[in-house]
């Protein structure tokens, strides 16, 4: 079931990122076939050298003579490629190689639900265990806190976003009082429309994103339509599983980040730097580079940012593979805490996210739905 259909579509359409993906398909299949293959030029029985396929290999009467060194062997540098199902690994550039290899993981990151239900932490620590012990440890070290699960979010850029998202409405579905727990969230999120008004954002930019969030909390305590359920917790999975639904939610959460950091900036300009340069940015350059675009992954300035303007308390356990503890208390792992003022009476619980380098999950309490 749908709430929600925006009349504009969303910046972020997976859909055609999908499309975009399926028509990589033939290259990143050219990189495993070369992976298997592996074929190494052999002499062939006229006594030139040809590829060790009989189905059309170039010989070296066939390479152009600026790819050749004086000595007749192949200079790969200067030879132009076009990269078919036959182009073997060895004829490859290393630009080239990374370029297909970044291809077949960005295809792999498209297959994975947006955000996927509830399973045992266990499932992760097993992920481990032929890699970083210290993960395993630390992992082990949540489950002993009371962390018996995790929900995973699809490694796109957008996970601190979408896990957030998800954990704050699931929070308003749980609350002791819900209809006291999701006034108090409208009434937040009307704040956050004079942050964007005043931050310079058109109401005709953001209008749609923020209907959709605004519509997805309502129908925890209001039916959509007549004769509509109230919002579940399948629901919910399922509405933040739909591309369009969970995009716009993510985009006007990175708004109003924007929207919170251009308001406050004394607060924030020491440490608006660049993640790729270290360059200090000014206000406006990192909101629109860091912030605003799809895909970029959020820090502390962003975490801090959207907790105030959400005024929700929220944790986030660090994973890495530094070692940590001793005895008892080995693979302790370091929470960070993100609050707002007036954040323990908005009626919901903090929100708990575990964050590996580059990405965000939700930390839950249960091992399944």
């Amino acid at each position: 079931m749908h709430y929600f259909v925006p009349d504009r579509p969303s910046p972020l359409p997976q859909d055609s990122q999908q499309q975009q993906y399926e028509g990589q398909q033939g290259m990143s299949r050219t990189l495993q076939m070369a992976l298997q293959e592996s074929r190494e030029i052999v002499p062939s029985s006229s006594g030139s050298t040809a590829s060790g396929s009989a189905q059309g290999g170039r010989t070296v009467e066939d390479v152009p003579q600026s790819a050749l060194f004086p000595d007749g062997s192949r200079n790969f540098a200067d030879e132009p490629r076009e990269i078919t199902a036959e182009t073997k690994l060895s004829d490859l550039t290393d630009a080239q190689i990374l370029q297909l290899t970044q291809e077949l993981r960005e295809e792999e990151i498209v297959k994975r639900p947006l955000i996927s239900p509830v399973e045992p932490l266990s499932h992760l620590e097993e992920e481990y265990l032929h890699g970083s012990t210290t993960v395993v440890h630390k992992l082990q070290w949540l489950e002993r806190q009371g962390w018996r699960g995790i929900r995973r979010t699809r490694g796109d850029g957008d996970c601190f976003y979408r896990s957030l998202a998800f954990s704050y409405v699931e929070r308003l579905l749980l609350a002791p009082d819900p209809a006291l727990a999701v006034a108090m969230s409208l009434s937040t999120l009307q704040d956050g429309r004079h942050l964007l008004d005043e931050a310079g954002f058109q109401e005709l930019v953001y209008e749609d994103f923020y209907d959709v969030l605004v519509s997805l909390i309502s129908a925890v305590v209001s039916p959509p339509a007549p004769g509509a359920p109230l919002l579940s917790g399948p629901q919910l999975l399922t509405a933040f599983q739909d591309a369009e639904t969970s995009n716009s939610i993510v985009v006007y959460l990175r708004l109003l980040t924007s929207a919170y950091i251009r308001a406050n900036e004394g607060d924030f300009l020491p440490y608006l730097f660049s993640p790729d340069t270290g360059d200090l940015l000014d206000v406006r350059e990192f909101c629109e580079r860091e912030v605003e675009a799809s895909g970029k992954e959020a820090d502390h300035v962003q975490e801090m940012a959207l907790a105030k303007a959400l005024r929700i308390k929220v944790r986030i356990a660090y994973i890495d593979s530094n070692p940590s503890g001793r005895g008892a208390e080995e693979g302790k792992v370091d929470f960070v805490t993100f609050e707002s003022e007036g954040s323990a009476d908005n009626g919901i619980h903090e929100i708990a996210l575990l964050y590996r380098p580059g990405h965000f999950d939700v930390l839950e309490t249960r091992d399944r739905e």
